[in-house]
This record gives C-alpha cells, structure tokens and sequence, in this order.
C-alpha cells in the first residue's frame, strides 16, 4: 500500500520569540523539520508534502527538492492546514501519516509500528498517542467502555471528567487518504478556538461507522511538541541522550556522555574513544580507533581510522590515518592531512595539503599551500598567502625543512630536499636540494648595550621630570 505524508509547518511560532521561523530552530544540528522529513523518510513515504506558512521561503530553501509544498496563508487550525494538501494528494490511494514539523523526536521505529497496527487493524484513523502523569496542554484521548477510541478532545475543550484523562495525542496520526479528506469536508469551526480541528476527523470517522485505533508510545519524550526554548532545550538533551547512547551501542567509547554533543548526522566508527567536551557536528565522519577530544570541536569534517585530536577546531578538514592534531591547533576549510602527519600546539591550518609523514609542530601557519611528504616545518614558520587583494599559493615539494621563524612569501616554491634557514625571508623560489639562507648579517657593537640603556633612563628621567 502507498504510504504518504503530510508535514504540518505553517504556525509561527510566537512563543520561540525569535527571528528564526519554528520548525527551522535546530535540534542536535539540524533543524527540526529536517528531523521529520528524515524520519518519514525512513518508513517509505512515496510523497512528502509539507504545508508552510510563516516563513514559507525559509522553509522551502532550507528542503529543496526533498518535498512537495502547498501554502496555507491564513492559520485555521490543523484541520484547514492538512486540506491544503487535497490538491496534491486528494486523488491517491493509500495511508497518510500526518505529523507536526516541530515533533522532531518522533522515532521512524514509532512511525513503521503506527503505520503497522493501522494497517493490520484495517482502521481509519490511528493516532499516536502517550500517557502523561502531568497532561496539561495537550488534547486527551477518549475511550467508550470497551477500551475503543472514540475522539480526541483539545485542552481547551474538555470537561472536568476529560480533563482527568492521562492518555494524550500527540499529534500523529495515520489515515486512509481518501477517508482523510472526506472527513475534512465535514469539519466545522463550532469550538473554544474557532479553529478547523484535524481530530475532529477521528470522530467524524468513528460516527460514520468506521474504526479507529491507537498506538501509544513507551517513549513519552516523542511527544514533546516544541513550542518555546524550554521545551526546545528539552528536545535538545533528550535527542543528544539518544544519540549519545546508540552510538556507545555501536562500539565507540565515550567517557562522559553528559558532557558531550554529537550531531544527527555524525558517523563514528567502532573503538573511537571520545572525550569529555568534545562538540561533533554536520556531517563530521570519524573512523575506526582515533581519539576524539577532551575539549575539541568537529564540524563537517573527516577523521581516518587511528587519528588523534585534542583541544582543538576543525572545520571542513581532512585527517588522515595515524595523524595527531593538537593541543590547541585550528584545522580551517579546506585542510587537508596526510598519514601520519603532525599538527602540534597553535598552528592554524587553511586550504592547505600536508603530504605523508610531514610536521607542522608548533606556532605555526600554513595556508592556502601544497606540502609535500616527509616536510618538517619548524616553530613560528608561516606561509604569507595574501597581499591585501590576492592569495597566492605555497608549494614545498617532498622531503624539505623549513627553519624556525621563516616567512614564505607567496607564490613561491621550495623544491625536493631544499633547506630554508632559519630566521629567512624567502621571496624566489629554492632549487632542489638548495639551501636558502635570507637574512642580514650579524654585527656586535661592544659595550652599546649600557649606552642604550643610559638613553633610555634619560628619557623616562625628563618625561617623568615634565609630568611634576
């Protein structure tokens, strides 16, 4: 049976107070309705529609040709949005999921035994629903006596015997398409809000003889529905927790889950080790036994199997095998590490290759440069990649050394096994196996040393004499 997919995305969100359009704050790293799409990805859904309102541009450019859109320009309730989707999807055949873009917890395991248990019962309707011990807010499920649904009654509409109902919708249902947009048809706006109800269609369903269903979720925090930063950190930490703890079941090590943050779409290979106040995120993939961390920020970035970085950033970069980075370096876009290569403490790397085996070791920086194998580059040594209007490139072929305090200015080439001297200023590209010394002579003055220092006291004598 072809299964489709409604996404409801068109409210505000007044309470977020907040520039940023609702469904696009990020949860984990990634924006809450980029969740949801993900997740009724994974249960097969042939097409995704999502209504947008508010934002509507934001939304779309953030989704792009991942969905099917359709505008609700004026905010009726949840029914009125789904009905802006019968154009679209009102002649097929088959179950339609609808769910809120701000319910990014919503598991695609919750969503296939939804979508089971409705098909399985031959139902309707099926609603995913919660028990809550503290139910406030949300719309309550109503039983007859035999244990059947029979609506679903909002907050603001329930009597003080529904009101006790501990059992909550949470706002995804599963529907028979066509059954779906009938019902539609027949809702009214006759409530405390005058709004067009969506669960208005479980008891129009249910009048008209057909069945409706429920499954309740063991995990109640796939109910939280995120309305305000409080309920926003709170989809925040339950996630990172989940996160967090498949990827320990997949085999990675991670010392104090509490103190670190994995994005959704991080990958780590088994027997990593990661650190406390390690930050991963983007689509950062790290490979098989590396050392992750403590204090280390990832984004969007490759780790090879049996790398190290420690107290550290990297953004956009490369690490190859074997290659330790840190304490305390900068890997900016574009750099890109080698086997076995040595980035040590405060050397800042950009758009710039490091061959095999090469070292980079403190206090350094190397941009937009081609590196070599087997290239040492010595304290404080820097590539000068930029005149004020252009940048120009570096090269330092196989096998080089590059002396403490050398400025590189850039375009220029060392070639295979040349020696920069320390101290020099290198402005004409080195031959290979040259040596490249640029720098003045040295010259001792004997004794000028206390002439300098009885100048100087003679200086701050008169400034101090003047300031009386």
């Amino acid at each position: 049976m072809k299964r489709l997919a409604i996404v409801l995305a068109a409210g505000q969100g007044k309470r977020m107070k907040s520039k940023l359009y609702k469904v696009l704050h990020p949860v984990c790293g990634k924006p809450m309705v980029g969740h949801v799409l993900d997740t009724v990805n994974k249960v097969g859904c042939d097409r995704k529609v999502v209504v947008v309102g508010h934002g509507a541009e934001a939304v779309r450019s953030y989704l792009g040709t991942t969905a099917e859109f359709v505008l609700q320009e004026q905010q009726l309730g949840t029914g009125h949005a789904v009905k802006q989707a019968k154009e679209l999807l009102g002649s097929e055949n088959g179950t339609t999921v609808v769910i809120c873009g701000d319910t990014p917890l919503v598991t695609p395991e919750t969503l296939e035994a939804l979508f089971a248990l409705h098909e399985e019962q031959g139902a309707a309707v099926t609603v995913l629903t919660a028990s809550m011990d503290e139910p406030h807010g949300y719309g309550r499920v109503i039983r007859d006596e035999q244990g059947r649904v029979k609506r679903i009654v909002e907050q603001k509409d329930c009597s003080p015997e529904e009101n006790l109902v501990k059992e909550i919708n949470t706002g995804t249902y599963c529907f028979d398409n066509a059954k779906l947009f009938d019902a539609l048809d027949k809702v009214t706006n006759q409530n405390a809000q005058q709004e067009y109800y969506l669960t208005d269609c479980l008891g129009i369903l249910v009048s008209q003889g057909e069945k409706a269903a429920a499954y309740m979720t063991s995990d109640g925090a796939e109910s939280i529905g995120v309305n305000d930063r409080v309920a926003l950190s709170q989809a925040e930490a339950f996630m990172r927790a989940r996160i967090v703890r498949q990827h320990m079941l997949n085999g990675v090590t991670i010392i104090d889950p509490g103190a670190t943050y994995i994005g959704a779409d991080v990958e780590i290979g088994a027997d990593t080790v990661i650190y406390p106040g390690s930050i991963l995120s983007g689509r950062t993939k790290i490979g098989e036994d590396c050392k992750i961390g403590p204090q280390t920020e990832i984004d969007n970035s490759i780790i090879h199997d049996g790398a190290a970085v420690k107290h550290s950033v990297l953004s956009q970069a490369e690490v190859g095998s074997g290659t330790t980075v840190g304490p305390f370096a900068y890997l900016r876009p574009g750099a890109v590490l080698g086997e076995d290569v040595k980035v040590g403490d405060f050397v800042e790397i950009k758009n710039a290759t490091l061959g095999n085996g090469s070292k980079v070791s403190h206090l350094s920086y190397i941009g937009d440069a081609k590196v070599g194998k087997n290239v040492n580059i010595g304290c404080g040594a820097i590539t000068v990649n930029y005149d004020g209007y252009n940048k120009s490139i570096t090269e330092i072929e196989d096998d080089a050394f590059i002396g403490s305090n050398v400025n590189l200015i850039a375009p220029v080439k060392v070639g295979k096994g040349a020696y920069v001297v320390a101290g020099s200023t290198i402005t004409q590209s080195v031959s290979d196996n040259d040596l490249a010394i640029a720098r003045q002579r040295q010259e001792n003055k004997a004794g000028y040393a206390d002439k300098i220092r009885a100048r100087a006291k003679a200086k701050k004598q008169k400034q101090d004499s003047e300031n009386k």
